[in-house]
């Protein structure tokens, strides 16, 4: 989706209440939300506050994880999500407010795919 400009955790904000959105209308009721940002996992948390930039999405988020699903949030290093980093590099074409994803693009294939067998890059870290 392209949103436009805005902050690196908005985004992160705005993709995860969007992919669970998704999830949910879909009828998934088990579900893993990988993140590869640890401050939008900290905002998205219970007990977290509210008074920040970021409220008005991270209240939609928790009402929609307080439904009857199971939903589990977990950190993920960028080089483990190189899907999600092809659709948002994808989302950036896009009209802003457009939301469209295509299984059938050869990029998102690749990525799908090597993510899902676990490829990985090697980064250093100091």
């Amino acid at each position: 989706m392209n949103l436009g400009r805005c902050t690196i955790t908005r985004a992160e904000i705005w993709g995860a209440l969007r992919g669970l959105q998704m999830a949910w209308d879909s009828g998934h009721r088990r579900v893993e939300l990988q993140l590869d940002s640890i401050t939008a996992i900290s905002l998205l948390s219970p007990g977290s506050p509210t008074n920040h930039q970021h409220a008005n999405l991270v209240i939609q988020f928790r009402e929609l994880l307080g439904r009857d699903w199971e939903v589990v949030i977990r950190h993920i290093y960028r080089e483990a999500n190189f899907l999600a980093d092809c659709l948002a590099h994808k989302g950036h074409l896009l009209d802003p407010g457009t939301c469209s994803v295509t299984c059938m693009d050869p990029d998102i294939e690749r990525w799908l795919l090597y993510d899902s067998v676990g490829g990985f890059v090697v980064r250093e870290v100091n």
